[in-house]
């Protein structure tokens, strides 16, 4: 009778252990984001997200060509995100834009994060500025974010001039959010 109550409270224990085990649909570490990592290779989308829609750019495809960009839907239609294939010869993710702001990092940063998010979790390796952005590069980390100089003050919006970190404020909302593996 003890073996049995105890079998019985073993199942129950895994059952209560697997439930709660954290849901990774929508995270964002070095190597992965949701179900994708750094060697998923690209024949396999279709698979991973058979569930969701993926476009991928016609025009390359009508010409024979690799395809470019590719655009992951969820079934509503809502985008998710967006993906840049390598051009190796088994064509796996090189970069990945993420577009919806469910995906969070496992510091906490999504897409609806601020500049002072980035701050709190990173340390910040380089800002390069562009005609209309800075791009936040962090220091041991594959993911960056762009904001657009619109956040910025306005004597910044339109310098030529490099823009550093301290310049950028707290408030400043992140444009792009991406994730980028060699």
């Amino acid at each position: 009778m003890k073996k049995i109550v105890l079998s019985i409270g073993l199942c129950f224990t895994l059952i209560i252990i697997s439930c709660t085990e954290k849901d990774t649909t929508f995270l964002i570490t070095e190597d992965t984001i949701g179900p994708l990592n750094k060697s998923t290779d690209i024949k396999t989308l279709e698979t991973i997200f058979n569930l969701d829609s993926i476009v991928r750019d016609s025009s390359n495809l009508n010409l024979g060509a690799s395809t470019k960009k590719i655009k992951v839907f969820e079934k509503g239609g809502k985008p998710l995100l967006l993906l840049t294939p390598n051009l190796d010869t088994i064509q796996t993710i090189e970069n990945v834009q993420i577009l919806d702001d469910r995906y969070m990092s496992s510091n906490g940063i999504t897409k609806a994060s601020t500049f002072k998010d980035i701050l709190a979790n990173f340390e910040i390796k380089k800002v390069v500025t562009t005609i209309n952005s800075v791009v936040i590069f962090p220091k041991e980390s594959n993911l960056y974010f762009t904001i657009d100089k619109t956040e910025l003050p306005s004597n910044l919006r339109y310098t030529k001039t490099a823009i550093e970190a301290v310049q950028i404020p707290d408030e400043a909302k992140i444009k792009y959010l991406m994730l980028g593996w060699d």
